[in-house]
């Protein structure tokens, strides 16, 4: 990406999680660009799922790409798109609804379930920002209670909506939008024309696999 682009230009990785956000915000650093705090915008979900955008929009002028949650979530794509022309953001996918289904719960799995399917108490009483986080935003994302956590219908019906939607909005704005599987040959090749750079082998690692 030229210096006049990475000044002027947001990028936003508006992929669900589990679909390789962790190794694109990797990238994107591995390219020059500066990454949004992870930390700072994960305590901005609650303003997420409130409708209240104008600390997300604010965050968003500290950096050049973000990535996780609030952007990767429903509707912010559409408020930054106001906030910041001519950004571009990243819709990353899965080869199907099933494998990112599988992948989300065995992610859960492994950091909050010891080796099992996580309960509604296990997020409760798990501790990352705070107690009772993880199932904050599993409750405020995905619209489930205690008898509906990790129901599949749920889960797949919410990541089918959120890239569909995703690719609605931005149909007629082919240069703004990139969709990519990171499991694809050509998905390095891919992102680096997508961010204008003229050398992009080896910036796309494969962090955080579940």
């Amino acid at each position: 990406m030229s210096e006049r682009a990475s000044q002027n230009q947001k990028i936003f990785c508006i992929g669900r999680n589990k679909t390789g956000t962790t190794s694109l915000g990797a990238a994107l650093q591995n390219a020059g660009l500066t990454l949004g705090s992870q930390n700072t915008g994960e305590s901005l979900v609650y303003d997420w799922a409130a409708r209240k955008f104008d600390r997300i929009v604010e965050f968003a002028r500290s950096a050049q790409a973000f990535q996780d949650v609030p952007f990767s979530l429903p509707y912010t794509y559409q408020i930054l798109d106001h906030s910041f022309p001519g950004s571009k953001f990243i819709l990353s996918v899965r080869d199907n609804e099933d494998q990112w289904y599988a992948s989300a719960v065995r992610f859960h799995t492994k950091i909050i379930g010891q080796n099992r399917i996580p309960t509604a108490d296990d997020l409760k009483n798990f501790m990352y920002h705070h107690q009772g986080y993880v199932w904050d935003v599993t409750r405020l994302t995905y619209g489930i209670n205690e008898e509906t956590l990790y129901d599949e219908k749920i889960f797949k019906s919410h990541y089918l909506r959120h890239n569909y939607a995703v690719r609605e909005y931005f149909r007629y704005r082919p240069r703004d939008l990139l969709v990519i599987n990171l499991a694809d040959d050509q998905a390095e090749a891919r992102l680096g024309s997508f961010l204008g750079l003229e050398s992009f082998a080896g910036i796309l690692p494969h962090l955080n696999k579940s």
